[in-house]
């Protein structure tokens, strides 16, 4: 079966996403990782990097302070572009689509699975504001520790995360002489529509 037969992009995404994840961790150390484009009001783009955290038919899920910047530019806009890179397989996924907070439960039950040090990052830091003095931070993770002492670490309000429900996902291979395969997945209702691009 080629590629272009597959007619359910997420299944797979999901097929090259375990590959990615079988590799051995000296050649790919976090295959979940991927680059997230926002843009702000003024139509200023921005790209970082961050974490996939889940996927499925509803879409690709991450986590993250909603006051930071892509926090505030995600809220403003609901748009959202994600790109996967797998070097050592030679891959490459586009993810385009609207972008809404998850549910609490959702994000009560991640924030509960992570380790106490990142529970206390996340109230302890103002994230992407500017820091008045060095040791700023460290001062901040003090007092949450004290605050929390012998307590669990509740999930602050403005942390949750984002479901990215795909419209339109690309699936780019590497081949010889710049040749590479091309396939764009387009949401048409319920169902997908799939084409082939030039390279």
């Amino acid at each position: 079966m080629t590629d272009i037969q597959e007619r359910d992009p997420i299944a797979r995404f999901n097929g090259i996403f375990e590959q990615a994840k079988a590799l051995p961790r000296e050649l790919l150390p976090e295959p979940t990782a991927f680059a997230l484009g926002t843009v702000d009001e003024s139509g200023q783009p921005s790209v970082r990097i961050l974490l996939l955290k889940h996927v499925d038919e509803q879409g690709f899920v991450f986590y993250t302070n909603f006051q930071s910047r892509k926090g505030r530019e995600l809220l403003a806009s609901r748009r959202a572009a994600l790109c996967f890179h797998w070097q050592h397989l030679e891959m490459q996924v586009r993810v385009e689509g609207d972008a809404q907070p998850v549910s609490d439960a959702e994000a009560d039950a991640y924030f509960a699975s992570r380790a106490r040090g990142s529970q206390i990052g996340a109230w302890a830091s103002i994230q992407s504001s500017v820091m008045a003095r060095p040791g700023d931070l460290e001062a901040r993770v003090r007092e949450v520790e004290q605050r929390f002492e012998g307590k669990s670490v509740p999930r602050p309000p403005h942390w949750s995360g984002f479901r990215v429900a795909p419209e339109r996902i690309e699936f780019w291979r590497n081949m010889p002489s710049r040749l590479h395969v091309r396939h764009v997945y387009t949401r048409d209702g319920a169902a997908w529509r799939v084409e082939q691009l030039y390279p």
